[in-house]
């Protein structure tokens, strides 16, 4: 610890040091599809975006790691994938590796992601959703740097997060743990696919050091380039170049990623503006067709709902239920209300209502929504003459919430991410 009024060392553990946890789910579009159809698990997928079955236009959205190992890139034409990696449909010959085609179905990709979420906000008191496969979670009050059987309790804590979300989602997750965001999202990043990476407080800067300093966070490829000509090849080069050098080049931006280099990155996991629904859902350990099991399911999820929109102080004009059938069929039902409630009687009686769709129904996973909020003061609507304004069957909410990455070379468009899958809404911006 550093005396009082002295300079604590970049990347030097203190006895409050935060610990930040970079959830990254791996080929993401890929592995939702491989959830939907179970015998894609092991096979070359490619996801396309604005492709159409049997086609050749459109580009590669996501391809998974045994598609690349056959030269598929994220954002390549499909026409060029195809070239490297034919269609299953399209090989005569029953020994060639051949890729399995899927058009983006974003749809089911949000549904899948909404499952995601509601298991890292359970783990965490504080979220910051990036986009739709990524999120980095403050989880300093749930757990601890301290050692125990030289592991860190911190590290055990993300091995249970990454269990839950392949256990009870079906898809995998890479987690890198550290004392701050920057670490964390380098760390998540470090051991794809399947990754747990943690960087204890007073090593960030040791373990930066001798990567390419293209790993580090807020440098993308165009920096990287520039920072190579100027011979700074890695991240410890860039923590030790003199700041008045990477003014002249860089200004400011400069000196952040001077900083981040040096594992010194002060900002705090902050949530990315209002949630525009709340969510919870729970899967049986098998599926059950029993009536009482899956309505005591979905009491439960209503109230756990409505206790967080309380705590967020949020109203609510829609309440929905979702229900999974298998293999992974998502269904989801939901009712308007005249006006803004915060009534947990009303979400359970409502979400139990809906349940009754699926009475006799196979069932492997039930979950409860409030969406449509608002979180101004004042008086809530009158539910004198309440009925149901209609069921949905789509999203009530009409969308996932969509954020902005945090990456500091994104903007509007689509970004090519190392794990070889595209981001929609976020690019790596051509300096």
């Amino acid at each position: 610890m550093a005396e009082r009024g002295e300079a604590r060392l970049p990347g030097v553990a203190d006895g409050d040091a935060s610990i930040v946890f970079h959830v990254d789910m791996d080929c993401f579009y890929a592995a939702c599809e491989r959830r939907r159809e179970p015998a894609l698990d092991g096979k070359p997928v490619v996801v396309g975006m604005g492709y159409e079955d049997g086609e050749t236009h459109g580009a590669v959205a996501t391809a998974s790691y045994e598609a690349r190992s056959h030269g598929v890139e994220s954002a390549q034409p499909i026409s060029t994938a195809l070239e490297r990696l034919p269609r299953s449909v399209e090989s005569a010959d029953p020994d060639e590796v051949v890729g399995h085609y899927r058009p983006v179905d974003m749809d089911y990709y949000q549904s899948v992601s909404e499952e995601v979420r509601g298991i890292l906000h359970d783990c965490a008191d504080v979220v910051r959703e990036v986009s739709i496969d990524e999120a980095a979670l403050d989880v300093t009050e749930r757990t601890s740097w301290q050692r125990v059987d030289g592991r860190a309790l911190a590290t055990g804590y993300a091995r249970h997060v990454k269990q839950r979300i392949q256990r009870e989602v079906g898809v995998v997750a890479s987690v890198g743990v550290a004392p701050n965001m920057s670490a964390a999202k380098v760390a998540a990043d470090h051991e794809k696919p399947d990754g747990l990476v943690p960087i204890p407080p007073g090593e960030v800067a040791d373990f930066l050091a001798p990567l390419d300093v293209e790993t580090v966070y807020g440098v993308g490829p165009v920096t990287a380039r520039e920072l190579h000509d100027m011979g700074i090849e890695t991240a410890g080069d860039l923590a030790a170049t003199p700041l008045r050098k990477l003014d002249a080049e860089f200004g400011e931006r400069g000196r952040e990623i001077r900083r981040f280099a040096r594992g010194d990155d002060t900002r705090s996991v902050t949530p990315v503006g209002r949630p525009k629904s709340l969510s919870r859902e729970s899967a049986f350990t098998e599926a059950t067709d029993g009536v009482e099991a899956k309505r005591e399911r979905v009491r439960r999820l209503a109230a756990a709902v409505a206790e967080r929109a309380e705590r967020e102080n949020a109203l609510y004009r829609t309440i929905g239920i979702k229900v999974v059938t298998p293999p992974f069929d998502v269904n989801t039902r939901a009712r308007s209300l005249p006006g803004p409630v915060a009534d947990a009687d009303l979400v359970r009686e409502v979400a139990l209502d809906l349940l009754g769709e699926f009475r006799e129904a196979e069932v492997r996973k039930v979950g409860v929504r409030v969406s449509n909020l608002s979180f101004e003061s004042g008086e809530q609507a009158s539910l004198d003459g309440f009925e149901a304004q209609g069921t949905d069957r789509g999203r009530a909410d009409g969308g996932v919430d969509r954020d902005p990455a945090t990456d500091p070379e994104a903007t509007t468009g689509t970004r090519a991410r190392r794990d070889g899958q595209t981001e929609f809404g976020d690019f790596v911006r051509d300096e």
